[in-house]
């Protein structure tokens, strides 16, 4: 199995000795405590999950700038997108410093990992002004990315940190959710050595779906890893609930058994498009997948990035060697009807926008709310139903 991103082997900071974790669950009772933000709180999952191995904790001011600026921290290691956690006011906190950080996500805000403070430091505006700007190509506060990232705070809290639990996760979506180590355990279990990832945040629809199976198909994959981000999203987007029962119908319906993982993390949606794409590699080789689909503006929203500029960083931008992991690159995939499937637009130069079934998602919506199916060309029936309880409740 392919090794993770930065080291032989995976470690997640997730305290899995139940002893120890009730010990230092009983330490932060007494410690200095503090509610992280949502995105904190998701890298803290993200990190005790395996997914962002080989960091240990946050990152501190210089490691910040240097990964929004050239994609690696100060001493080299390749990473795409800033771990931070950020505050509004850190007054007594201190370099030094064992610290509780507490879930904004739960009921309670429960301890969800003790951080161990490397050092307090502030970003000035310019420096945050230059991060957003290299991770999201944009500074416009009506992307949902860089609202988020600029709205909890200038102050920077760095340091190890051990996880005590994963949030709402575990709970909220059990047998969906799961940890990197998990993931691959599982795989190892089913003996696939070569396994391709599909990342979503929507449901899946019928050209996701032909794209799975040609991208299965054209590596000569062993299976398939469905992968769904379960954290907050922009308004609008589908609930991770009615994704996960839409995703498992069709691939309960529609694929062979024992080719596809249907499985879902705990992180808060970037939209940060092709800085997005990489950091979706990184913690997909940390699963053990040995290739990612990135299709048609992936990660993307709005009109911020171009269709493939999420193809084209890995090209132009990762340097060679820095990841394991394999990019498959797709076009936009949509039903053709004169070849009666579906197929990549790059792979039918004959054929004009008039040959394909291409729907907007707009009309989509509009049709799901007023109980009527999209074409079976373009959604699956049972796809179809769930989607139109979602949307006429």
């Amino acid at each position: 199995m392919i090794s993770p991103h930065g080291s032989e082997t995976l470690n997640p900071l997730f305290v899995r000795d139940d002893a120890k974790r009730a010990e230092l669950i009983k330490e932060a009772e007494g410690l200095h405590s503090v509610v992280v933000c949502s995105a904190a709180a998701a890298n803290a999952v993200m990190l005790g999950s395996g997914y962002f191995n080989p960091l240990t904790g946050y990152m501190n001011k210089a490691d910040a700038l240097s990964v929004a600026e050239n994609m690696k921290t100060s001493s080299g290691l390749f990473w795409p997108v800033p771990g931070l956690n950020l505050l509004e006011n850190a007054d007594g906190i201190n370099a030094g410093d064992k610290i509780a950080l507490r879930d904004p996500n739960v009921d309670g805000n429960p301890v969800i990992a003790i951080q161990h403070v490397e050092a307090v430091e502030t970003f000035s505006d310019d420096e945050m002004a230059s991060m957003t700007q290299h991770v999201f190509a944009t500074q416009d506060m009506e992307h949902p990315g860089v609202k988020n990232f600029n709205s909890v705070g200038k102050v920077a809290v760095s340091g190890a940190i051990e996880v005590l639990n994963l949030s709402y996760f575990e709970q909220d979506f059990e047998g969906t959710f799961k940890t990197a180590y998990e993931i691959r355990d599982e795989m190892k279990a089913l003996g696939w050595e070569k396994v391709v990832a599909f990342q979503t945040r929507n449901p899946m629809h019928r050209a996701h779906e032909e794209l799975c199976r040609m991208a299965y198909q054209a590596t000569e994959a062993d299976g398939i890893l469905i992968h769904m981000l379960l954290g907050k999203l922009k308004a609008g987007d589908i609930p991770a609930d009615v994704r996960d029962a839409a995703i498992r119908k069709m691939v309960d319906v529609y694929f062979e058994p024992n080719t596809v993982l249907v499985t879902g993390y705990g992180f808060d949606m970037l939209y940060a498009g092709p800085r997005e794409a990489v950091l979706h590699a990184v913690f997909r080789q940390n699963t053990g997948c040995t290739h990612l689909i990135v299709g048609r503006d992936h990660a993307g929203v709005g009109g911020y990035y171009g269709p493939f500029d999420a193809q084209s960083i890995f090209r132009d931008q990762v340097p060679e060697g820095a990841l394991k992991i394999q990019i498959f690159e797709a076009d936009h995939t949509a039903w053709s009807k004169k070849l009666g499937k579906v197929i990549m637009m790059r792979d039918a130069p004959d054929h004009t926008k008039e040959d394909f079934i291409l729907l907007s998602g707009t009309k989509v919506r509009e049709m799901l709310g007023n109980g009527e199916a999209p074409p079976p060309e373009f959604s699956r029936p049972e796809v179809a139903e769930i989607l139109i309880k979602h949307y006429q409740n």
